[in-house]
């Protein structure tokens, strides 16, 4: 009786344990510095149009993804639309190999955003290093997030 109890314990602690595991996770996407907000994400290429990519020169594929970056400023209630900034980021695997990302700046309208093509491995966890300044005189933005990167 005392092996069968011990036994229904360790099954209820396991299920315990494995569901919150299972639990999904909450992913930033934003980060605020006093009246700017930097943007972010990271999306597979392609999620792009193939006459986007072409236009863009990006190169589109299952190993292929592109981080995201906008910055945008909110004065008065009003927040603006992505403002041109100077942007870097390097990215990181588990076994700590480092790849600087190289951005291109995007200009649709009034809003201006920076894409940086690379490419990963399948289920590849990947840290980014990332620094936005709104112009050359301000001091960066720096901020952290790690992704979890799957081929489609």
């Amino acid at each position: 009786m005392k092996k069968l109890l011990q036994s229904i314990l360790l099954c209820l602690v396991a299920t315990s344990v494995q569901a919150q595991i299972d639990q999904p996770k909450e992913i930033r996407t934003t980060e605020k510095f006093g009246e700017y907000t930097v943007h972010y994400n990271v999306f597979n290429s392609t999620s792009i149009p193939a006459s986007v990519a072409e236009t863009y020169k990006l190169v589109r594929g299952k190993d292929r993804a592109l981080v995201n970056v906008s910055l945008t400023k909110t004065e008065n209630g009003s927040t603006s639309l992505g403002l041109p900034a100077i942007v870097s980021a390097a990215s990181k695997n588990l076994m700590q190999q480092k790849q600087a990302l190289k951005f291109i700046e995007i200009k649709e309208g009034d809003a201006t955003y920076y894409l940086a093509p690379f490419v990963f491995n399948n289920e590849e966890v990947l840290h980014f290093d990332v620094q936005v300044s709104a112009d050359a005189n301000s001091k960066p933005m720096s901020f952290t997030f790690n992704r979890t990167l799957y081929t489609e």
